[in-house]
C-alpha cells in the first residue's frame, strides 16, 4: 500500500463541499478542514504508487472548487 498526504487551496467558503466530493474517493482514507496556509488536508491510500498518482491526477485534482494541490508521498511507513 502507498500512502501520502493532499494539502489542497480552494475556492473561499467551498470547504465543505470539497471535502463531501473526496469522501466518495475510495482512496481517501481522511479529509479535514484546516486554518492556515491550506484549506483541506487529505490522507490518500492506494495500492501501488501508479494507483495513488491516477487518484491525485485524474480525481482529487480535477475536483471542481479546487485550486491548487501540494502532494507529500510517505517515504517510509513504520510497522
Amino acid at each position: 500500500m502507498h500512502l501520502g498526504y493532499i494539502l489542497l487551496s480552494c475556492d473561499l467558503g467551498s470547504e465543505d463541499y470539497v471535502v463531501e466530493e473526496l469522501k466518495r474517493i475510495p482512496e481517501i482514507k481522511n479529509a479535514y478542514v484546516t486554518f492556515g496556509a491550506y484549506d483541506i488536508i487529505v490522507e490518500l491510500e492506494a495500492k501501488s504508487q501508479e494507483d495513488f498518482d491516477n487518484t491525485v491526477t485524474h480525481k482529487v485534482r480535477r475536483l471542481p472548487r479546487v485550486l491548487s494541490t501540494v502532494t507529500l508521498n510517505v517515504v517510509k511507513r513504520e510497522g
